[in-house]
């Protein structure tokens, strides 16, 4: 019989010096970004968490919250209560603080006001550390009221007060990249089709696209912005009226992947080839909508998970050093596919 191989110590028996040891830092500063004292950068205590994370190690929080007057919990708001783009956001904050081992209570209020007084009651009432606020749309909101102590971070919908931390998505980088990537191609009679002009993402991604086209000398093929809906149905109506107006049009930039995909349909049912007569670029890359169009659709990332993981560090900076107000800007990516 022979002897069993010998057990590698169990993640769980990780002491701090093992945590300060990966990450590069002495057990003091590994102590401070577990427990929210002192200042240090963002990558600093990203080091820590990634070493915590890697190391299974596992703070004693009863201890830790007795010595820091620390809850270890975080809220996350959210007014859209579908998840098309808060869900993204809260998986990418829950990465940066479920390294750290700290817990997310999740509170939607539907865009209710009564009902998001009612959730920030009990957040305070929870001692919470601070509180992530995100939404469905792009419109600066206003602050939250009577949460003045609690750090807080705007994610996605950034606030109109600019003594806040906001982290939001680079809408005039995203409409750059759709414009650029149909110039590329060849396309210089580009429609662009979005949603109401009373939303902030619909007006700022028309007049950063208009920006570009200027910037090369041209124009929208039919001389405007076509504001409608957020639907395919609108995709639908919005290329024939392109078609009538500009029948020479050799691309479609859409407000979203649901009008992308409308215009697509609408295409297709006129016997015209995309992308071999007409390109389609989408924006927010929802898969949903992208893959299932035919063809696949090329679009915009918005990095939604990036937003919400830079909010969540964001926050831990507040939280350990003190609020930097101010927008913080996260970069789109070009997603190419057959549509172009």
């Amino acid at each position: 019989m022979t002897d069993a191989a010998p057990r590698s110590p169990s993640p769980s028996r990780a002491k701090l010096a093992d945590v300060a040891a990966l990450a590069g830092v002495s057990v003091g500063t590994a102590s401070k970004a577990l427990n929210g004292s002192g200042r240090m950068r963002p990558e600093t205590r990203q080091r820590v968490l990634d070493a915590v994370e890697a190391l299974g190690f596992r703070p004693n929080q009863h201890a830790q919250s007795l010595h820091t007057g620390r809850s270890w919990t975080v809220g996350l708001m959210t007014t859209d209560g579908i998840g098309r783009f808060s869900t993204p956001v809260l998986l990418g904050a829950e990465d940066a603080l479920g390294a750290g081992k700290i817990s997310v209570l999740l509170c939607d209020t539907r865009g209710d006001s009564i009902r998001e007084q009612h959730h920030l009651r009990n957040l305070v009432d929870r001692r919470v550390d601070g509180i992530i606020v995100t939404g469905r749309r792009t419109d600066p909101r206003p602050p939250l009221k009577g949460i003045e102590p609690i750090p807080t971070v705007y994610a996605l919908s950034p606030s109109t007060d600019p003594a806040d931390i906001s982290v939001v998505s680079d809408d005039r980088g995203g409409a750059r990249l759709a414009v650029e990537h149909l110039l590329a191609t060849g396309r210089t009679r580009i429609a662009h089709v979005t949603g109401p002009e009373h939303h902030a993402a619909a007006r700022d991604r028309a007049r950063h696209a208009v920006e570009v086209l200027e910037r090369s000398s041209l124009g929208l093929a039919t001389g405007r912005v076509h504001y409608g809906e957020w639907s395919e149905a609108w995709g639908r109506r919005a290329a024939d009226a392109v078609l009538r107006t500009a029948p020479d049009t050799d691309a479609f930039f859409c407000g979203n992947d649901q009008i992308a995909r409308g215009v697509a349909d609408a295409l297709r049912e006129r016997g015209l080839d995309v992308p071999g007569e007409i390109a389609v670029v989408g924006y927010d890359n929802w898969d949903t909508m992208a893959l299932a169009s035919r063809p696949p659709l090329t679009t915009i990332d918005m990095d939604l998970t990036e937003i919400g993981r830079i909010a969540a560090l964001k926050l831990l900076e507040a939280i350990d050093s003190g609020p930097v107000p101010g927008v913080h800007t996260v970069a789109c990516r070009l997603v190419v596919r057959e549509s172009t």
